[in-house]
């Protein structure tokens, strides 16, 4: 046997192999964003799961704060139809506002801020705005890891070929936003 056909057998081997393997790298990694996503996801829904009971909480305090309400309350309708990781952060960063101001409301109605319900509801706000800062982060890290691989040469070939895309980042809009401050009731 010559060298030559050692080497086209080698080749025509390796070739076949290494696409098998990219691609699988590449499906790994796509469902590692769609898993992280969801992760978000759940958070995402816990954290609008507390919107209605804070609202209430506040409105038998602090009624004629309408504006700050209804504010919240439509934040959240549009956060629970909004599918897109961009828009979503958008409107994940004004319902974290709102959320901020709900909570800051508790300064002006001393009824409000020795409420235990209310303080139990900050409570439960502060736990789930910690576990989506993680969530976001490994989301986001998950979609930079596919993006890279989607866009690196040779990986770039079977990524064409197998359909494969960049994904969205989960980015809150920090253009002019306040920090959220969040104090417990005591």
């Amino acid at each position: 046997m010559s060298l030559a056909l050692i080497v086209a057998a080698a080749l025509a081997l390796a070739l076949p192999a290494w696409g098998v393997t990219a691609y699988n790298r590449l499906v790994r990694l796509r469902n590692q964003v769609r898993t992280a996503w969801a992760d978000v996801d759940v958070q995402l829904v816990r954290r609008h799961d507390l919107v209605p009971s804070l609202v209430t909480a506040v409105r038998a305090y602090a009624g004629h704060e309408q504006a700050v309400l209804a504010t919240v309350t439509e934040l959240r309708g549009q956060a629970l139809s909004a599918q897109a990781p961009g828009p979503l952060g958008t409107i994940e960063s004004a319902l974290a506002q709102g959320i901020g101001r709900l909570l800051a409301l508790q300064e002006a109605y001393p009824d409000l801020k020795a409420s235990e319900n209310f303080a139990q509801l900050q409570r439960d706000l502060v736990q789930v705005e910690e576990q989506l800062q993680y969530a976001r982060r490994f989301y986001n890290g998950a979609v930079r890891d596919l993006n890279d691989a989607v866009q690196r040469v040779p990986d770039l070939w079977v990524a064409r070929a197998g359909g494969f895309g960049n994904a969205e980042f989960f980015q809150a809009e920090d253009q002019g936003r306040e920090a959220v401050k969040v104090e417990l009731a005591r």
